[in-house]
């Protein structure tokens, strides 16, 4: 058997993808309460990201959306990562800004122990890809269309898309 170039590359970041959820999954979390949900998208799912990060780019004419929509059309893999909306219940904490949980919650805000878990575990996530040399892009556009598209589910309220890429050069280096 003869396995060649853009096999190798193909497989392994399917591999690497999983060591990076794995990552993500293991990073210290706010009252060792797990709202994490990870997942990796390639082909059709990553397109209609894809897609939507463009729709967004277009429609708020924001330049970034559509630069990283580019980025994630050259890549094969991306990495979701997201918080699931629930806040801790930490009494009197008001870290939020919001009086207390309920009030928090009955706002549609988002718990800061969920935004902070989830910027650990992102932080996790990505020093794997560095580690393994795999170049790679924190992205709240993708995150952004995720949530819009709900691919994580109804009760993940923040997420973050982190393409793949194994090249001769990083797509994510000339950005503009």
């Amino acid at each position: 058997m003869l396995i060649i170039d853009q096999q190798i590359e193909n497989e392994g970041l399917l591999t690497a993808a999983r060591q990076i959820c794995m990552a993500a999954r293991t990073a210290p979390k706010g009252k060792g309460k797990d709202l994490l949900v990870t997942a990796i998208i390639t082909g059709e799912e990553k397109d209609r990201v894809s897609q939507q990060m463009k729709k967004i780019g277009e429609e708020k004419e924001i330049p970034f959306f559509l630069r990283d929509a580019a980025n994630v059309d050259a890549v094969e893999v991306m990495v979701l990562l997201g918080s699931r909306k629930e806040p801790l219940g930490i009494p009197n904490c008001g870290f939020c800004g919001y009086e207390d949980c309920a009030a928090m919650f009955q706002a549609g805000a988002c718990c800061s122990f969920n935004v902070g878990d989830l910027g650990i575990a992102v932080g996790s996530a990505v020093s794997i890809a560095a580690d393994m040399r795999i170049d790679n892009r924190i992205m709240f556009s993708a995150g952004k269309a995720v949530i819009d598209l709900g691919l994580l589910g109804e009760d993940v309220h923040i997420a973050y898309g982190i393409p793949l890429s194994v090249t001769g050069k990083s797509p994510f280096f000339d950005r503009g």
